[in-house]
């Protein structure tokens, strides 16, 4: 929207608003009366620039543009996606050191062979978990956003066991690469549910493109973070395992605080059924604020009134 104020001086002060208060573009337009129109533009330049980064980040009409769990969902979304690219850089040290990468008795072809394997299993098993799981994916978001970084972890596990177990390194890193190839589809499924959750104005699209812009940064973060890592840790086991163990405990703990903000209002066959039970219960229609823990499942219930 746009603000005018008139100054007793004869001109014309405009000010430049998009979306709410707090999203405010610092720029004005004074407009002189006299016989040649005049216009002079300012604006604080140190706002300016930091809207700019901000626009590479955040969805158009931030925060008016999302629901109100957007903010710490991504926060810790963030955070670990940062500790996952992190600990990566030590898994894929394992593995290219299990590979062969350094010694001259290894070959390319065989190298190549195992990789080749390696992909290809990873393929498979988003095929086949996608034909059994896929439509149940959206509906159980939280559940689903939570293995799928469950997964991701004991892929990365397995990568960084391999080295141990020379004599049988082509079934561990394709189990590795299984249960990553599980993550891919549960992850992606999941997000898209999410990004229509977090839309307010018909704006998905923006907010899945600015949640990539956050996911590269947080890569680039990680994988630097990640290389040091590796390089202060690099002959040392038990260093290697604590920081690799410590990331993982973390990976988890964000993405359950991930999860907990979420406070989403469709219904699933589990939500129902809590709805339908205290309607059976207590006779009320309605169930307003509830937080409910289920075996496997973490549910937010938010004003829920769809039981007449």
């Amino acid at each position: 929207m746009r603000e005018e104020q008139v100054s007793d001086c004869g001109s014309i002060t405009l000010e430049e608003w998009n979306g709410s208060s707090s999203t405010k573009l610092f720029k004005t337009a004074t407009i002189t009366a006299s016989s040649s129109l005049s216009i002079q533009r300012s604006a604080n330049r140190f706002n300016h620039v930091w809207r700019r980064v901000l626009q590479a980040f955040v969805p158009e009409g931030f925060p008016g543009s999302v629901t109100p769990d957007y903010v710490g969902f991504q926060l810790w979304d963030t955070l670990q996606g940062l500790s996952t690219y992190t600990k990566m850089m030590l898994s894929t040290q394992a593995l290219l050191s299990a590979i062969g990468v350094g010694e001259k008795s290894a070959t390319v072809i065989g190298a190549t062979f195992q990789w080749f394997l390696r992909d290809f299993t990873g393929m498979l098993g988003g095929i086949l978990f996608t034909f059994y799981q896929g439509s149940n994916l959206d509906s159980n978001a939280k559940m689903w956003r939570l293995v799928a970084d469950l997964m991701n972890d004991i892929g990365m596990l397995m990568d960084l066991l391999s080295p141990l177990f020379p004599s049988a390194f082509i079934v561990v890193v394709c189990l590795g690469s299984l249960s990553r190839s599980f993550t891919g589809v549960a992850s992606g499924a999941t997000r898209a549910a999410l990004t229509q959750h977090f839309a307010l104005q018909d704006n998905a699209a923006d907010i899945s493109a600015k949640e990539g812009s956050q996911e590269t940064m947080a890569t680039m973060m990680g994988m630097s973070l990640g290389m040091l890592l590796a390089r202060f840790t690099s002959g040392n086991p038990m260093a290697i395992w604590l920081s690799f163990l410590s990331l993982t405990v973390f990976h988890m703990y964000a993405n359950y605080r991930a999860v907990r903000c979420l406070v989403l209002n469709s219904l699933n066959f589990e939500r129902s059924s809590i709805l339908l039970t205290h309607f059976i219960q207590t006779g009320q229609g309605f169930f307003n604020g509830g937080c409910i823990a289920l075996v496997g499942h973490f549910i937010e219930v938010n004003e829920f009134k769809a039981i007449a």
